[in-house]
């Protein structure tokens, strides 16, 4: 399978080397609109083919099965639709878009298009949150009482501003572009709660900037109410504002039969299991976070998303993340920023 790689930042050159690497697939383009002397092209891909912007690309004589869409947040939709009008299949980064309309508009331009949508949650991959998602769908937990989200991270100066003459970076902190932490930091664990537990209801949310006004307009931190179902009680909180360094991402689950709670910085470890008739598990060990420098991210598990697409497009398997549940993420984030927004804010 031949794929391009549209923008090769930070995430589009773990695609294209996870591609590189894969014995069934081949990397034959990339598209940004950097100069080669400030693209940062590793050695292996240097005698991939550049082009400047994506019209260039489609018009061109190289041809490709897929493309990946590894741009800011907000060029996603319409590079996706884009590309499938243009007969390929797509990899979209997340979140799929900044809002339900463009998501729509992908999925319709996918199914016009006959080709596939592949959303990138690598975070289901984990071996903690396969394992949690197992045990929710064996019905081992039994009635599901109350779900508990807490996603504390470390985004500061070095995140939002540009090496070596500390400018703004070209689109952190951007909203246009960036759409706000949810989106851009904490949109994989809001996905394993929608993977796991179906459809959120947000009942309340509130926000504030505590550390960043001076760098963006959106809030860093924030206090979520939702309930899945009738009698299912949630709780999200996130930020942002952590000194230094990312602190932890925690889901904790109460149950009739239990509590089970997945932990460490990037949810990625089972640190609580004490459920009627379950032993507490012995996993493997999980992908380390990606590694951006002066940050991190979240586990890097990018090869298990371009070894599904290999296996989709040759029929051994389905999408393992299609656009509908890319859908479901960006509505329960919308949904929180409108109800977040009519409450107001608290600033720093």
């Amino acid at each position: 399978m031949s794929f391009a790689v549209i923008g090769l930042g930070h995430i589009g050159r773990r695609h294209a080397l996870l591609i590189d690497a894969q014995p069934s697939a081949r990397l034959v383009a990339i598209c940004d609109p950097l100069p080669e002397n400030k693209l940062n092209r590793p050695d292996e891909l240097s005698s991939v083919p550049l082009f400047k912007d994506m019209a260039a690309l489609l018009s061109s004589d190289v041809a490709f099965d897929v493309a990946c869409i590894c741009t800011p947040n907000g060029l996603h939709a319409g590079q996706a639709i884009e590309c499938l009008k243009a007969g390929k299949h797509v990899v979209v980064e997340k979140p799929l878009a900044l809002n339900i309309r463009d998501c729509l508009a992908i999925i319709e331009a996918a199914q016009n298009a006959n080709k596939h949508v592949f959303g990138v949650m690598q975070n289901r991959y984990s071996p903690a949150s396969d394992w949690l998602k197992q045990q929710l769908d064996d019905g081992r937990l039994g009635k599901i009482l109350q779900v508990h989200l807490n996603c504390f991270w470390n985004r500061d100066h070095r995140y939002y501003t540009s090496p070596p003459d500390g400018k703004p970076h070209p689109w952190h902190g951007d909203e246009a572009l960036d759409g706000g932490v949810l989106f851009t930091q904490f949109a994989h664990f809001i996905d394993l709660l929608c993977w796991c537990f179906g459809d959120v209801s947000v009942q309340s949310a509130r926000f504030a900037n505590q550390k960043h006004e001076n760098i963006h307009a959106f809030p860093d931190s924030g206090v979520v109410h939702f309930s899945l179902g009738d009698q299912t009680l949630g709780s999200l909180n996130f930020s942002t504002a952590i000194w230094d360094r990312n602190f932890e991402s925690t889901l904790t689950v109460i149950s009739e039969k239990g509590t089970v709670k997945l932990g460490g910085q990037y949810m990625n470890e089972v640190k609580y299991c004490h459920v009627e008739g379950l032993e507490f598990p012995e996993l493997p060990p999980s992908s380390p976070a990606n590694n951006y420098g002066p940050y991190t991210g979240s586990a890097a598990n990018h090869h298990f998303v371009i070894d599904n697409v290999v296996d989709v497009l040759n029929n051994k398997a389905t999408v393992a993340t299609p656009a509908t549940e890319g859908l479901a993420v960006v509505q329960v984030i919308q949904d929180i920023y409108a109800l977040g927004a009519n409450a107001g804010a608290v600033n720093g």
